[in-house]
């Protein structure tokens, strides 16, 4: 299984920035699609967004698209969430995931990730 550790949540007031972190271990990254996923309470976990194993495919919610960008760097082993333009409604723990692929494609649901991440706490306050 691949190990997942996110960084980079926190406190931010609408209309703010962050940037997370997913760095992982126990597989060859290039061999792996990546995924972030959002849980906020009483709700069930969501897609955010998927990039596959080489950059140059993703894909995004409509409610982050033209504000959320994610990009990895297979030489660090990391795969990154800038989130611009931040809303109330982006409270949530935030979650990276992962799965190995033989295609160049992006995958979007919860089902289709076999390893995640801890999660990492995102509030946006008004």
């Amino acid at each position: 299984h691949v190990q997942l550790v996110e960084s980079g949540g926190g406190l931010v007031q609408a209309g703010g920035s962050l940037r997370l972190s997913c760095a992982a271990s126990g597989d060859t990254f290039s061999n792996l699609a990546m995924g972030w996923f959002r849980q906020a309470p009483g709700k069930e976990r969501e897609f955010v967004s998927g990039i596959n194993w080489a950059g140059g495919s993703t894909y995004y919610a409509d409610s982050v698209k033209g504000r959320f960008t994610m990009t990895r760097d297979n030489a660090k082993n990391t795969v990154y969430l800038q989130m611009d333009s931040l809303k109330t409604e982006d409270t949530a723990v935030y979650y990276c995931a992962a799965r190995r692929v033989l295609s160049g494609r992006v995958y979007l649901s919860v089902r289709e990730y076999p390893d995640w991440g801890q999660g990492t706490q995102v509030t946006v306050s008004s």
